[in-house]
């Protein structure tokens, strides 16, 4: 990959730049995995990413039609097993493993300033589907596909964020559900799950309609609510509260709030109106 922050492509993911407004494609033809490569290519670019300051919106897609990524490779998971065993190698939350790579990207997209849209475009499911998970808003195109988060019925569980997000997404009941039947979803049951915000034809052209719209507010207060929700589950009510009031001024003398906050006042536009992209 290059180092300056424009369009490029690498074995596994490719960027593209428009004004605030990145995508990034991921691509592994066929069978569309996940694997190493493709998590060193996007732990880099997500790194580019959160060091550009016209920055505002990201968007995750495949690159490939009706792929997004289908999972991790099972193939290199049971190599790494068998070495595991080999070593006799045993495990214990006393002793808990380090993050490797795309727990890395998860974490960097959960704590980054920048917006983050998964426009999932296809087949979703394993470290794919927590990929999406990750992201701050999930979109899914219309079409017949598996999404979701099988990993039991290779005697496994989603290890890269999927136990955890489920939880505080759906609750501990629903989470539970769909994990210990290894529950695959349509893309308009995934909507209808809560797990997604919308189905649509074109899932590209809706994440870029919504970044145009986030484009034309105030990144300050994106980021703040981005900050404020994610910490929703984590903080004390107190705590909460708390950083809301605080984040609630910061936005307030934020000189990019100050237009917005007078063509309402003097009654040109109301509060319900978007301002324009």
């Amino acid at each position: 990959m290059t180092t300056a922050l424009n369009d490029w492509s690498g074995q596994r993911v490719a960027v593209s730049i428009r004004a605030g407004t990145a995508v990034l494609r991921l691509f592994n033809p066929p069978q569309g995995f996940m694997d190493e490569t493709m998590e060193a290519e996007l732990e880099q670019a997500l790194e580019r990413l959160d060091a550009w300051p016209e920055g505002r919106v990201v968007i995750l897609t495949g690159r490939d039609p009706g792929m997004f990524v289908r999972h991790y490779d099972v193939a290199v998971l049971h190599q790494r097993a068998r070495m595991m065993r080999a070593r006799n190698k045993a495990f214990s939350l006393e002793r808990p493993i380090g993050p490797a790579g795309i727990h890395r990207c998860i974490e960097r997209i959960g704590k980054s300033r920048l917006i983050f849209i998964a426009a999932i475009n296809g087949v979703a499911m394993g470290g794919g589907f927590e990929l999406a998970l990750g992201c701050d808003i999930r979109l899914v195109q219309s079409g017949d596909y598996p999404l979701g988060l099988p990993e039991l019925n290779l005697g496994l569980l989603p290890g890269a964020t999927g136990t955890q997000v489920m939880a505080r997404l759906l609750g501990t009941g629903p989470a539970l559900y769909h994990l210990l039947t290894a529950r695959v979803f349509q893309p308009q049951e995934l909507v209808q799950s809560g797990l997604a915000s919308e189905c649509v034809d074109d899932v590209l052209a809706r994440a870029e309609a919504i970044a145009s719209g986030l484009a034309a507010v105030p990144a300050r207060a994106c980021a703040n609510i981005k900050l404020l929700v994610r910490n929703a589950g984590r903080w004390s009510e107190a705590e909460g509260l708390a950083a809301e009031r605080t984040l609630f001024c910061d936005c307030m003398v934020d000189p990019a709030a100050e237009p917005l906050m007078e063509a309402v006042a003097s009654g040109r536009r109301t509060i319900a109106d978007p301002p324009a992209p």
